[in-house]
């Protein structure tokens, strides 16, 4: 884990400007790739993924695109150090959570049909 302290920094004008200018390219995309509707459909979703590869861009220039840049990159490091489970492990935790359910549905159908023979047929009737 990084031990870097992290400052609290607001969303000054030029962020919210460069989001608002995101927002805007990505609405333009999909407007467009709605309104050119007769052309081929290849064209259509490149202009959208080129639409939204320019949002995106515009976007992580930003204070709060850069503290999602890190993330994502801390992410894949921390991701690298995981210890992943083989085939047999998995295959074996789940046998065990399924015989467990299986066991507490039938404890927890017992008690209910105890409760529903003691309440109706002992309490109901007197």
């Amino acid at each position: 884990m990084n031990a870097k302290v992290e400052q609290a920094s607001g969303t000054n004008a030029a962020d919210i400007a460069k989001l608002a200018l995101a927002a805007v390219i990505l609405v333009g995309g999909i407007a467009g790739f709605y309104y050119f509707s007769g052309a081929a459909q290849v064209l259509r979703v490149l202009g959208l993924l080129v639409a939204v590869v320019a949002a995106a861009f515009v976007g992580s220039q930003t204070g709060p695109g850069r503290t999602l840049r890190f993330f994502l990159r801390e992410s894949s490091i921390e991701l690298r150090k995981v210890v992943w489970p083989t085939r047999e492990e998995t295959i074996r935790t789940t046998g065990v959570i399924v015989v467990v359910v299986i066991i507490i549905s039938l404890i927890l159908g017992l008690i209910d049909l105890i409760l529903k023979v003691v309440v109706m047929d002992w309490l109901l009737k007197l």
